[in-house]
C-alpha cells in the first residue's frame, strides 16, 4: 500500500465525507469506525455477507445495514470506505469509481474523524490494542472524555469506539500495511517494534524505518513514548533523541524514564511500583494477570503524567481494568476445566500469553488450541512459533487462516506440527473444524487450562468448547486428531472459511493488522 497516495490527517474533517458507506462494516476495525460516525451524528450505511454481533448495536444507532454486495448498495452515498481487506475489483468499489464516489481507505476515514483533535496513536509489534484501551480508560477516569477507536472491544464496556467531547483522540495505529504514516499524532507510543509484516516491510531494518518515520510525523509540542525494555524501541529512542526529539521511555531497565520495580504476577493480577527519577510515584495494581500487562499500562501511566493528569485517575482506572475480548479474555468454566481466548499469533506475544496461563494454571495443565495467522508468517516464523507452542502441555492445532494465500505442499500446519518440540502423543493436528472440540474433550483432565489462540475465527470456538467439555463422557474410543490433508499436489486455498461457523468469513472481519 502506497500511503503517499492518501490524504494525511488534519485535510478532511468527518463532517466533510458527507454520507459513507463502509464496505465489510462487520469487521472490528470498521464496525468501530461506522460506530463512531454514527455517534457523530453522521449517516452511515455498511455492506455485509453474515450477521456479525456488532451490526445489531450500529443498527440501533441509525445505520443502514446491507447483507450483500451490490452496486445499489451505494445510492445516496458520498463516500465509500475499504480495508486492506477488500480488493480494489470488489464489485463495490469499481461502482463507487465508476460513480466518481470519494473512495477512502479505513485510515483515512479515521485520520479525517481525528481532525482538531489531540491524537495519541498506539503503535507496535504486541499489545496495541490492551493499551490503547488503558489509555483510553485513563483519561476518561481523569474525566476527560476522548474519542477512541480501538482494535478491540474494551470487556464490559462492548464497544471499540466512541464520539467523546474532549480533545483527545486515542487510536490503534497499524502498521501492518504502513497505513500509521497518515496520522499526525500529538501523542505517539511505541510498544515494541519487532519482525513481523514481512511481506509488507521485507525485513527488520525496512520495519524499523517505517516506525521512526512515524514517530516523525509527532507534533513537536507533544511527545514520543517507547519501551526501553524492548530492543527495538531502545534503538527507536536512541535514533529519535540524536535527532533532538522528545522521547520518554518506560520499563525495568535501570534507565528507563519511568521505571517499574517490585513487579508480581498471578492468577488474581499484577501489581508493581512505578517511579520517575528516583521518585516513587506509588504502586498500580491490575486485574488481570501478565508481567506484560504490567508493562503495558506503564506506558499509560506515563501518558497520563506527561500530559498533567492526576495519577489518581491512572491508579483507579488500571484497578479496573476489565480487559479487553480475545486479550486473555475468560470464556467460562466447564466440568472443572478453565478456558480462555486469546489473540497472539506472533510468537513473542504467545510466549508472553503462555506464560501467564501457566500462573493461572497452578498444578494443572495448558491445553492450546491454535490457529495460525497467515501463511507468510507461519512459514517466516515457523521455528519461533513452534518454540512457543512448546511452553503448553498439549496441542491441539487447525490450518493456517489466510484469506487469498495459498498454500503449496508440505507448507503451513503440515510443517509447522512436525516443528513443534512435543512428544507425539501430546500435540495433533485436527483436519476440520469441528474436530478441534472433540479433541479438547478427550485430552483435558479437571485442573486444566485450555485456551484458543492465534487467528480470528478461532474466537468463534469458545462455547463449542464449553459445550464438548460439559458433554464429554468418559468414552476411550472418542476420535483422535489426524494427520494432515491437501498435500498431496497442486496448490490449495486457505483460510476463506470459518468451519462449522456459519460459512465464509465477511470482508474486513479478518483486521488488516494480519
Amino acid at each position: 500500500m502506497n500511503t503517499a497516495q492518501f490524504t494525511p490527517a488534519g485535510t478532511l474533517t468527518a463532517e466533510d465525507l458527507g454520507t459513507i458507506h463502509l464496505i465489510g462494516v462487520g469487521g472490528v476495525g470498521m464496525s468501530g469506525l461506522a460506530r463512531l460516525f454514527l455517534t457523530r451524528g453522521i449517516r452511515v450505511s455498511g455492506s455485509e455477507l453474515r450477521e456479525w454481533p456488532s451490526l445489531a448495536g450500529m443498527r440501533a444507532l441509525g445505520g443502514t445495514i446491507h447483507m450483500s454486495h451490490e452496486a445499489s448498495n451505494l445510492d445516496g452515498v458520498d463516500t465509500v470506505v475499504y480495508s486492506s481487506a477488500i480488493p480494489q475489483d470488489h464489485l463495490e468499489m469499481v461502482e463507487a469509481r465508476r460513480r466518481g464516489l470519494r473512495v477512502l481507505h479505513r485510515s483515512e476515514a479515521l485520520a479525517a474523524a481525528m481532525t482538531g483533535r489531540r491524537t495519541v496513536a498506539v503503535a507496535g509489534t504486541h499489545g496495541k490494542t490492551t493499551t490503547t484501551s488503558m489509555v483510553t480508560m485513563v483519561l476518561q477516569q481523569a474525566g476527560q472524555d476522548p474519542s477512541f477507536v480501538i482494535g478491540g472491544e474494551i470487556s464490559e464496556v462492548g464497544s471499540g469506539a466512541h464520539h467523546g467531547t474532549g480533545e483527545y483522540f486515542v487510536v490503534e495505529a497499524d502498521e501492518s500495511d504502513r497505513s500509521f504514516l497518515i496520522y499526525r499524532p500529538y501523542v505517539s507510543i511505541i510498544t515494541n517494534v519487532e519482525a513481523d509484516h514481512l511481506n509488507t516491510y521485507g525485513d527488520l531494518a525496512t520495519l524499523e524505518a517505517a516506525f521512526a518515520e512515524f514517530a516523525r510525523l509527532t507534533d513537536p509540542d507533544g511527545f514520543i513514548i517507547t519501551c526501553a525494555d524492548d530492543p527495538g524501541g531502545r534503538r527507536l529512542a536512541e535514533t529519535l533523541r540524536a535527532e533532538g526529539r522528545r522521547v520518554h521511555t518506560y520499563g525495568e531497565a535501570p534507565d528507563a524514564d519511568l521505571r517499574l520495580t517490585d513487579i508480581a504476577s498471578s492468577a488474581r493480577g499484577v501489581r508493581y511500583i512505578a517511579s520517575i527519577d528516583g521518585r516513587s510515584l506509588g504502586e498500580f495494581r491490575l486485574p488481570v494477570p501478565g508481567r506484560h500487562m504490567g508493562l503495558n499500562s506503564a506506558s499509560a501511566v506515563l501518558t497520563a503524567y506527561l500530559l498533567g493528569l492526576p495519577l489518581e485517575a491512572a491508579e483507579g482506572a488500571l484497578a479496573a481494568f476489565p480487559g479487553v475480548r480475545r486479550r486473555f479474555e475468560r470464556k467460562g468454566v466447564a466440568d472443572d476445566v478453565l478456558v480462555y481466548d486469546e489473540y497472539a499469533y506472533h510468537p513473542t506475544s504467545m510466549t508472553l500469553a503462555l506464560q501467564t496461563l501457566r500462573e493461572v494454571a497452578g498444578d494443572g495443565r495448558v491445553i492450546v488450541v491454535f490457529q495460525p495467522y497467515r501463511l507468510y508468517r507461519t512459514r517466516d516464523l515457523q521455528a519461533e512459533i513452534a518454540e512457543s507452542l512448546a511452553i503448553a502441555d498439549e496441542l491441539v492445532l487447525l490450518e493456517v487462516f489466510g484469506p487469498g494465500e495459498l498454500r503449496e505442499p508440505g507448507e503451513g500446519s503440515a510443517a509447522l506440527i512436525e516443528a513443534v518440540p512435543l512428544p507425539v502423543e501430546r500435540k495433533v493436528f485436527v483436519d476440520s473444524w469441528e474436530a478441534a472440540p472433540v479433541e479438547v474433550a478427550r485430552r483435558a483432565r479437571p485442573g486444566d487450562v485450555v485456551v484458543t489462540m492465534g487467528a480470528p475465527p478461532i474466537s468463534l470456538m469458545g462455547d463449542q468448547l464449553l459445550a464438548a467439555l460439559s458433554a464429554r463422557t468418559a468414552d476411550p474410543a472418542a476420535p483422535a486428531g489426524t494427520t494432515p490433508g491437501g498435500d498431496a499436489g497442486g496448490t490449495t486455498s486457505i483460510g476463506g472459511t470459518v468451519p462449522g461457523a456459519g460459512g465464509a468469513v465477511p470482508d474486513g472481519a479478518a483486521p488488516a493488522a494480519g
